[in-house]
């Protein structure tokens, strides 16, 4: 490394103190990336839900923590080790990887590498810091702190792009918009001519909505008590839009079979991690044959109907949507790339890190999707 990028960098990130204390703009200190690391200069970031249930305790309760996961930007200085990327290119940060090694990624049944697995302690591999605010240590949620405009990450959880991507694209692709489109790519393995249910039509929803199409399904049912996101998952694909708060009595698995021919779908996708839709996106699929997939964070515990999983219904749980970053992701930022997939509709709202705190509000209003952060 150069004697400039050997430095500690003081700059602007956002960060929590503890549960319930909102987010603040502070300066932080970024320390040198060590031998298998690199530092990235932020070029923009995005806000996520696991963001803001970061400021409640999850997934770690390790304060003060710099937030934000989802992000783009470009190698700043590197460690000696590091072989991947080289200073200058453009990378977005990962919360798991792939090492295409393990027995794991061998077998190849599942994203979750054993070598590279999420990082759940806010801290390096190492089990130490590169970031201090006010003179204490700082943690971030999972690999990295991308709500700053520098980070350091360890360089096996980042992957190199094409630098002429769009860059709220690279930001959005990173983790909400890729886990629902794996989910339904990856984990649901969506069919041509087959019927999919999509429960929540947030970025995550969509994501899940734009594979289901892409794979050639030809019933997709977007379900969302938001009127507003009828609009958007059509953009994506939906071909029919339940709103809950527009039925009578009737449950929401039973709409979803009459339109579907009575039967039911072939595939669900759990995208909001409210316990009592669990059990009627299984209810909502096909008996003997019908998969469900979740991916929203929810509740710690839900009871689950033992009738509905004998009658021969398959639930499985997701992680990034079954996505192998390194081998996955590419596929994505190319069809982004090619407009195959709407991207541009995703973008909602664009803020000023200093201004991190209107994220949070922004992200209650009604036709908010996603909110880009400009450093």
């Amino acid at each position: 490394m150069s004697n400039s990028s050997s430095q500690v960098i003081t700059c602007k990130g956002a960060v929590c103190w503890g549960i319930g204390e909102g987010v603040k703009v502070e300066d932080i200190q970024v320390d040198p990336p060590k031998a298998t690391e690199v530092r990235v200069k932020m070029l923009c970031a995005s806000v996520c839900h696991t963001d803001i249930f970061a400021t409640q305790g999850y997934i770690h309760a390790n304060y003060p923590q710099v937030l934000g996961h989802e992000g783009i930007g470009v190698v700043e200085s590197k460690g000696e080790e590091v072989k991947n990327v080289e200073v200058g290119d453009v990378v977005i940060p990962l919360y798991i990887s792939e090492c295409g090694e393990c027995e794991v990624c061998i077998k190849g049944k599942t994203n979750l590498c054993m070598k590279y697995p999420i990082r759940l302690s806010g801290l390096m591999p190492d089990d130490t810091s590169r970031i201090t605010v006010r003179g204490h240590k700082a943690y971030h949620l999972m690999s990295c702190a991308t709500w700053c405009e520098y980070m350091v990450v360890d360089a096996n959880y980042i992957l190199k792009v094409d630098p002429a991507i769009d860059a709220a694209h690279g930001s959005f692709i990173s983790c909400g918009f890729s886990t629902g489109f794996g989910a339904a790519w990856k984990e649901a393995m969506v069919e041509q001519g087959s019927s999919v249910a999509i429960f929540g039509l947030g970025t995550v929803g969509l994501g899940a909505v734009s594979a289901a199409k892409l794979m050639g399904a030809t019933k997709i049912i977007g379900i969302d008590i938001n009127e507003k996101k009828r609009e958007k998952g059509e953009a994506f694909g939906m071909t029919d839009f339940i709103n809950p708060d527009k039925l009578s009595d009737k449950p929401l698995s039973q709409q979803v079979k009459e339109l579907s021919g009575e039967m039911g779908v072939d595939y669900s996708i759990e995208c909001t991690g409210v316990p009592s839709l669990l059990n009627e996106a299984m209810e909502s699929t096909k008996v003997g044959v019908g998969k469900t997939v979740v991916v929203g964070a929810g509740a710690e515990s839900v009871q689950l109907s033992y009738a509905t999983i004998l009658y021969g219904r398959t639930l499985k749980g997701s992680v990034f949507g079954g996505i192998k970053p390194i081998s996955d992701l590419p596929f994505i930022a190319h069809k982004c790339h090619t407009k195959e997939i709407p991207v541009d509709e995703l973008l909602t709202h664009e803020i000023l890190l200093e201004d991190i705190s209107k994220a949070f509000e922004l992200m209650r209003y009604p036709d908010c999707v996603k909110v880009l952060l400009k450093m």
